[in-house]
């Protein structure tokens, strides 16, 4: 049996173009597609935080360190420049794959550079996480 995980996610791109005439697909800068491990041509699910909307479409690269998030063809009557989205891809993975798979995320600010990288490994618990969390922050009062 298989399972679909997250394989990779780019949170909080902004858009920075969109081409109705290209034919297709989303523009994604090779430097940030390449951190998370998003090949050309893979399919993808997009959601844009500002309208809600989710659709699906395949990656192409746009020149490195440009920051470009561009809406191509169909996709562009689904967002607008300034929109923020979330980029995901997934994996079929084996059960036994699955219990050592982190996802590879990147987390974007407003010119899309990376300013957050994670493996998507959770090292403790969401409760022990909490606990700490709660902790240290009546270290801080």
């Amino acid at each position: 049996m298989y399972v679909t995980l997250l394989k990779s996610k780019i949170h909080r791109a902004v858009v920075t173009g969109a081409s109705l005439d290209y034919e297709g697909s989303l523009s994604v800068s090779s430097d940030i597609a390449e951190t998370v491990g998003l090949l050309p041509y893979e399919r993808i699910l997009v959601g844009n935080l500002q309208n809600g909307k989710r659709f699906e479409t395949y990656v192409i690269y746009a020149p490195a360190g440009k920051g470009v998030i561009e809406l191509n063809g169909a996709t562009a009557h689904l967002g607008k420049i300034g929109d923020l989205l979330t980029i995901m891809s997934f994996a079929r993975l084996t059960r036994e794959e699955a219990k050592s798979h982190h996802p590879r995320i990147a987390v974007l600010d407003r010119q899309n550079r990376i300013i957050r990288r994670e493996s998507g490994e959770t090292p403790i618990s969401r409760r022990e996480w909490e606990a700490e969390v709660a902790h240290s922050g009546s270290r801080r009062t």
